[in-house]
């Protein structure tokens, strides 16, 4: 198949449509420079943190790397907790340079970072311990001045360089009376006014959208009498829990709006196993507001060309010298446990943690990032325990692990841990697999999809060890705010990996 028919191919399915930038990737926030757009997400307590994706046209996304790359920027401690770590960046672009802003809630705070390239490398953090909360967010007015404002709602002047604040945060406008978790707040100057948009009602099922406007950053606030401008709350959509976003305006003047999203499946109450994913969705404006259409699987298109960037591989044979940026680590990524370079074209795995459900495990893993996929791996286990595991936490995870001259399916779900299937094979390098697949069966009990491992032949068949409910790596049961990670790890001794290989599936 030829290069160009390959990347058809590859675009065709997904790319066009909502999400579009699928998978563990909450929280958006972009911006735009010229003709090019960038959106960042919230990472938790994965490493490297804060996922940079690029596009010209909206609708293709690149990651270009993660902003977070290295320990002098992002310590996450082996007692940080899942779904700790990073949350609620905001990136914006000022006076020639981005700016990132993000709390790490497991060490520090808030902090702001600042590059001349998006794709780094990015400054070590200046620290803003003057600032509290969590979801900040950054706006200069015409004077020059630097305002944060967080979630709950309030605001500081800051200085961006320094990290000093200038007098104690001031409440503002936090939604509705009633209204459960005002967050994620983002601060425009549009036209004649300053409109602060909010998250609101939690990011379950009752995510909101709300938006208030006033003639200074600090206010006071009108609210829109069409609040929230947008939710699926109490609907049979099938993208809930809308909300956390953040606005763009196109080169020909249309508005866009990035927004958090899932796709629950299954029976009753409905799961969702990919985490909160990156949707996108047209905006009007109508005497001043901004009217959000409904966030659909078929995205409208802009009214500019489409500009398909590079396909990114679904395959990666470790002959590269270092991991290319959609691999992420649980806390952090020593290179004496994580390395291409022993081996060569082989990526080797030192065990420090004993299995998946410690929290210093040696984990490398990619989100999920289709409803039904297929992953693969060759691992060489002379050496140690290992294989591929999907993971969502230390006390959620389905694996086969390989050891020299067995294969086993194990399960971990809340406090128990269970060894599913076992089989003897060959000594030396064994080949393998997961399929995720939609649940066999549909009524008000069945889960989201079936997770089933095994191993692949030498002929290329494939034999099924363990088929396993995907209901129990849902946020539904684990509760949290990350998605599925499918990856390697090594639980005892060294193993090395030859390649991995990810292969979307028609649902």
């Amino acid at each position: 198949m030829s290069d160009e028919s390959q990347t058809d191919a590859a675009v065709r399915p997904a790319t066009s449509r909502n999400p579009v930038i699928p998978g563990f990737h909450p929280d958006p926030s972009i911006c735009r420079v010229g003709d090019d757009y960038y959106v960042v997400c919230s990472s938790f307590e994965y490493f490297p943190g804060v996922p940079v994706f690029h596009s010209r046209d909206l609708i293709h996304w690149t990651q270009l790397g993660n902003a977070l790359d290295r320990p002098s920027q992002l310590r996450l401690p082996a007692g940080a907790r899942s779904s700790g770590g990073i949350y609620a960046p905001t990136l914006r672009h000022h006076d020639g340079r981005f700016w990132l802003i993000v709390t790490n809630v497991t060490d520090g705070g808030n902090m702001l970072f600042t590059a001349t390239d998006p794709a780094g490398p990015w400054s070590d953090p200046v620290r803003l311990p003057g600032v509290p909360g969590i979801d900040p967010d950054l706006a200069w007015d015409e004077d020059g001045a630097c305002w944060c404002t967080v979630a709950g709602v309030s605001q500081v002047r800051i200085d961006p360089y320094t990290g000093e604040t200038f007098g104690p945060p001031r409440g503002l406008w936090s939604g509705a009376p009633d209204a459960k978790a005002p967050e994620a707040p983002h601060l425009y100057r549009i036209g004649d006014y300053w409109y602060l948009l909010i998250a609101e009602g939690g990011t379950e099922r009752c995510h909101g959208v709300s938006i208030a406007r006033g003639l200074t950053p600090g206010g006071p606030f009108e609210p829109c009498p069409d609040n929230p401008i947008l939710t699926h709350r109490g609907t049979d959509h099938p993208i809930q829990n809308t909300g956390h976003a953040d606005l763009v305006q196109g080169p020909d003047g249309s508005w866009w709006m990035v927004v958090l999203g899932v796709r629950p499946r299954g029976g009753t109450p409905g799961w969702h196993v990919l985490g909160r994913e990156t949707f996108l969705a047209p905006v009007a404006w109508v005497d001043g507001w901004p009217v959000v259409a409904k966030v659909t699987p078929e995205l409208p298109a802009p009214s500019w060309p489409l500009v398909p960037g590079p396909v990114e591989p679904v395959r990666d044979d470790f002959d590269l010298n270092e991991l290319r940026p959609q691999w992420i680590s649980v806390r952090d990524r020593p290179a004496e446990h994580c390395t291409t370079k022993e081996r060569s074209g082989w990526l080797t795995l030192r065990a420090r943690g004993a299995s998946l459900d410690e929290p210093d495990v040696v984990f490398v893993g990619r989100r999920q990032q289709h409803l039904a996929c297929r992953a693969r791996t060759r691992i060489d286990p002379a050496e140690g325990h290992g294989g591929l595991a999907v993971r969502l936490d230390e006390r959620h995870h389905y694996e086969i692990e390989a050891r020299e001259g067995e294969v086993r399916v194990l399960t971990r779900i809340g406090p128990l841990s269970t060894v599913v299937a076992s089989r003897p094979v060959p000594a030396g390098p064994v080949t393998l697999a997961a399929r995720i697949t939609g649940a066999p069966q549909q009524d008000a009990r069945s889960g989201p999809d079936t997770l089933t491992f095994g191993v692949e032949e030498q002929d290329g068949t494939f034999t099924a060890l363990g088929a396993l409910d995907g209901r129990y790596l849902s946020t539904e049961v684990a509760g949290g705010f990350t998605g599925r990670v499918i990856g390697l790890y090594a639980s005892s001794g060294t193993v090395h990996f030859d390649w991995f290989d990810y292969e979307p599936l028609r649902d």
